[in-house]
């Protein structure tokens, strides 16, 4: 099959019912996007399918040949200019750092959806968990990025 991960196509040998997850960090080597719980439960393997956040842990790869994948790697150039990384590190928001991939998608994610959230929409959208509880950091950082301006994922970039 094919996959179009963070605007590349890769050609992947792999079982169709292949959690993608496992094909993302096994078949084509990006392993910013993290094994937490394996049945969609902790967020540590969020990525984004076709713009909407997607814990890739219970997805098969084989269902979303045709999509546009955008992993932790794909957010920015750099790994660091996405408004949501900036605000990461101006808060210092990660302690162990696990679950931070799969939290800057879903925050990035939200930020897309709702430029402005609220506390509500936070609470809603942000359901990872972090062994650390680093939660009010997250919240902060995400009032943070907020204020910055998120791109579009037209570009593949989101």
């Amino acid at each position: 099959m094919q996959l179009n991960i963070n605007g590349k196509v890769h050609d992947i040998d792999a079982d169709p019912d292949t959690p993608l997850l496992w094909v993302i960090r096994e078949w084509v080597g990006l392993t910013g996007t993290k094994y937490g719980c394996g049945i969609a439960e902790c967020g540590a393997c969020s990525v984004h399918i076709d713009g909407e956040v997607t814990r890739s842990c219970s997805i098969a790869a084989g269902s979303v040949a045709n999509a546009k994948i955008v992993t932790i790697e794909g957010l920015s150039e750099d790994g660091l200019s996405h408004p949501v990384q900036v605000a990461w590190l101006q808060h210092e928001v990660p302690q162990c750092g696990y679950c931070q991939s799969g939290q800057i998608m879903a925050a990035a994610s939200l930020l897309h959806q709702k430029p402005n959230p609220t506390e509500a929409d936070v609470a809603q959208a942000i359901t990872n968990i972090c062994r650390c509880g680093t939660y009010q950091r997250i919240k902060a950082a995400i009032d943070t990025a907020a204020a910055l301006t998120v791109p579009s994922p037209a570009n593949g970039k989101a």
